[in-house]
């Protein structure tokens, strides 16, 4: 197959998920919405469109880290005003690319905003839309964008989610039951070659973790809809009980408000703030922990639950639709009402506590993610997938040859 590829081409996720077509010797072409080093995926041919935004690390350095500065919500502000006019002179560059490599599918891995730029651009091909958990709640808050994904929902061929919940939810933004839709793990699914319970081997990693220690590890980063602020207030509550539990929060050093929330709770002797870590390392880290922490809000499914549920670590996970598709509180793991810190200070007091049920929820969710997120198996899906769409578009063109003969 020939494939196209609208994406971020920094992103892990999607670049996990490409790898398998290019490791398949699929004559691979990758469109990326940002500015990304030219072998960021080798094997693959790379063209670098920077829409919305996506172009900030060449503009002037002393704009650049003003912009880098601003917050999450000032930045999100900004993007839902000026990405619709950001996105229009792209659209004729982006119909050209696509013209000339001419693939057999393109796949844009985002609605916003690969995917509406994808419905702007593509005429020539079958077009696959991905949607990441937020894409329907978080990103539709302003009118031009609600505009904007109901358009490209209209303009999509076929349809991948990560959660059952945004199928449900694409039809009401007009995507067409009648068209293919697949559920799969946003990232590919889970390599257990990497992800498995075992000893950790930190690998000269300096945690300074105490001796004896209950390690409890936030992998979410700062996110605007991940709650840290009920995170970093229950960790006082849960010390009062637990006084050995110690956290790791990967990806969030430097990050001026988990550092205040440590400061004013007075958290440094109990939380680490380390800095984004690779795939080998977050596996240890979660080899190393006994219950992950997932405090969001809105999300599809989260690469880092399955990735802790692979591992060993018992999961305590906000209480949404989407992760009740994976998690049956009690069994497998935790859910919380994220409405205060002391509740989720609870469901981690209790994982911390209840060995039984962290020894059961290892078993089941090394069985539930080997059956259902299992890289290899979600990745032989996601291709089987692609020749059915493929196959249906060219079966529709052929009977419509006939009809106008």
């Amino acid at each position: 197959m020939k494939l196209c590829f609208l994406v971020d081409a920094r992103s892990t996720i999607a670049r996990n998920w490409i790898k398998h077509f290019i490791s398949r010797e699929h004559d691979v072409h990758v469109i990326s919405s940002h500015s990304c080093s030219s072998t960021v995926l080798e094997g693959g041919q790379l063209h670098q469109v920077p829409i919305a935004f996506g172009g900030i690390e060449r503009i002037d350095h002393g704009v650049a880290s003003t912009l880098r500065r601003l917050d999450r919500l000032t930045k999100g502000v900004l993007r839902s005003w000026f990405t619709p006019i950001d996105l229009l002179p792209h659209v004729r560059r982006i119909r050209r690319l696509c013209n000339e490599i001419a693939p057999d599918l393109v796949h844009a891995m985002r609605i916003p905003y690969e995917g509406i730029m994808a419905a702007l651009s593509v005429r020539s091909a079958p077009l696959l839309l991905s949607c990441w958990g937020n894409d329907f709640t978080l990103f539709t808050s302003s009118a031009s964008d609600r505009f904007l994904t109901r358009m490209a929902m209209r303009r999509a061929d076929a349809l991948h989610c990560d959660c059952e919940k945004d199928v449900r939810l694409a039809r009401e933004w007009e995507f067409s039951p009648a068209k293919p839709s697949i559920v799969l793990p946003g990232a590919g699914g889970v390599d257990t070659s990497v992800f498995h319970p075992g000893e950790p081997r930190l690998n000269g990693l300096r945690l300074e973790v105490p001796e004896a220690a209950r390690v409890v590890i936030n992998p979410r980063g700062m996110r605007m809809y991940v709650r840290n602020d009920i995170f970093f207030n229950a960790v006082p509550l849960i010390l009062r009980e637990e006084p050995r539990a110690f956290f790791l929060c990967p990806g969030m050093r430097h990050e001026p408000a988990a550092e205040k929330a440590v400061r004013d709770l007075g958290l440094k002797d109990s939380v680490r703030l380390l800095p984004t870590v690779g795939r080998a390392e977050l596996a240890e880290l979660f080899r190393l922990a006994e219950v992950s922490v997932s405090p969001s809000t809105h999300d599809g499914t989260p690469n880092t639950l399955l990735e802790a549920m692979a591992s060993g670590c018992l999961p305590v996970a906000g209480d949404i639709e989407s992760v009740r598709e994976w998690i049956e509180p009690g069994v497998n793991g935790l859910l919380s009402d994220l409405s205060s810190p002391a509740e989720l200070a609870d469901a981690i007091i209790r994982g911390l506590r209840d060995r039984e049920l962290r020894g059961r929820a290892m078993v089941h969710n090394g069985l539930l993610i080997n059956r259902r997120a299992e890289y290899k198996r979600v990745m032989a899906q996601a291709e089987k997938f692609y020749r059915e769409i493929i196959d249906r578009m060219q079966a529709n063109a052929g009977r419509f040859q006939k009809a106008i003969q």
